[in-house]
């Protein structure tokens, strides 16, 4: 009691020109429609900044999730479009299975390890064998080629990054369909090569380079990049320069790929190696 009453003692000036302001404020908010609007629509948009910014802050503490509810449902979608959209161009297809003839099946996962500034560069997922995931899966990000699982734990995978020198992926220019090999040369990490195209090929910066499918791991299609720069450096082929649509730093969620008709595929291939 004793404090309080040192409290209005020492403030009691202040105390009343306060009570004072606010009254007078009253009397003219309240008497006067002009001013009584003026301070309903200040303290309207104030409330509506404080409500903006602290929804800002709660979208913000909410993108993880959001970024992995987004994820799932991309992975829906492709599974979707994978058992939808059969290619039925041969008269002899008598394939009878219960996804509807689906080959590949998509699933995703979070990369909770990754490096870039090596030169074998490798990721960790958060998924494994008892996810369904095995090696030599093929995995994407934001459509574009990203790497290759390598080895598998119950619960966690690691991959071979593009970013590595020893990645190998079988990729074509698609305006023109010639294809050759692209690599990673340890230099840039926005960067990949791709060899092994003929100089006779009518090539132009800005064309995009995909995944073929040749190589039974990843499907026919798959954004890999866009030349950035060629150049002929002797011999019969381009020294071809890719600019990587996957980005490499930002690496978070992404897209595992199983071909279901894989072993189907090499085992019928090995019969005539």
């Amino acid at each position: 009691m004793r404090n309080l009453l040192n409290f209005l003692a020492r403030y009691n000036n202040l105390i009343i020109f306060l009570f004072l302001e606010g009254m007078a404020i009253s009397l003219l908010t309240t008497g006067n429609s002009y001013h009584n609007s003026r301070v309903v629509n200040g303290v309207t948009r104030i409330t509506h900044g404080f409500e903006e910014r602290i929804s800002n802050i709660r979208n913000y503490l909410h993108l993880r999730d959001i970024n992995a509810n987004l994820a799932a449902e991309n992975v829906a979608l492709e599974n979707r479009i994978d058992r939808l959209v059969k290619k039925e161009d041969s008269p002899f297809t008598y394939v009878t299975d219960t996804i509807y003839n689906q080959q590949y099946f998509h699933t995703t996962a979070e990369v909770i390890n990754n490096s870039i500034n090596r030169q074998k560069n490798f990721f960790t997922i958060n998924k494994g064998r008892l996810q369904g995931i095995k090696n030599d899966m093929a995995i994407t990000c934001g459509g574009g080629v990203a790497g290759i699982i390598v080895g598998c734990s119950e619960n966690f995978s690691v991959a071979m990054s593009l970013l590595n020198l020893n990645f190998k992926l079988s990729a074509r220019i698609k305006s023109n369909g010639y294809f050759g090999s692209l690599s990673w040369d340890g230099r840039d990490y926005r960067h990949a090569i791709l060899s092994e195209i003929p100089q006779h090929v009518f090539v132009t910066i800005g064309d995009t380079v995909e995944t073929t499918g040749y190589s039974a791991v990843f499907p026919e299609g798959v954004m890999v990049g866009t030349v950035s720069d060629f150049e002929k450096k002797g011999g019969d082929f381009y020294n071809i320069k890719v600019s990587l649509t996957t980005n490499f730093n930002t690496l978070h969620f992404v897209d595992i790929i199983s071909n279901l008709k894989k072993t189907e595929q090499l085992g019928l291939e090995k019969l005539f190696q």
